[in-house]
């Protein structure tokens, strides 16, 4: 499967962000979608999953009551509601599936094989 994420820009803080990734290929309800970001100097880190079913989604606590992800199979699109965006959530966020991880691990970058380019979400403080 491809992605392709969209959506990034710059908010000032406090602002919202929606984030879209969209799959091109077949059976994209057969897979699990993460959001990872890396910020600039950092490592790249988890920030939200989905299951294949589009059941409870996964959250970094850093970004717990703030985003919201979900996902519309009909369309072959995630999304990563982003509200009251701060500094430390700038970074280039990047989309992320595959269709052979289970829930317990749905965290786990290793574990995802397909990746679509990244989208800049920049916040000004």
């Amino acid at each position: 499967v491809q992605l392709q994420a969209s959506g990034g820009g710059l908010v000032q803080a406090g602002g919202s962000l929606r984030l879209s990734c969209t799959a091109s290929g077949r059976a994209f309800s057969t897979y699990a979608v993460g959001w990872f970001r890396q910020a600039p100097g950092k490592e790249r880190e988890f920030v939200a999953a989905i299951s294949r079913t589009g059941g409870r989604p996964i959250y970094a606590d850093s970004v717990k009551g703030r985003f919201t992800m979900s996902r519309e199979n009909a369309k072959n699109t995630v999304y990563l509601q982003m509200n009251s965006l701060n500094a430390e959530d700038t970074a280039v966020y990047s989309c992320a599936a595959d269709s052979r991880i289970i829930w317990s691990s749905l965290f786990k970058m290793s574990n995802y094989g397909s990746w679509g380019q990244g989208t800049q979400v920049t916040v000004s403080s």
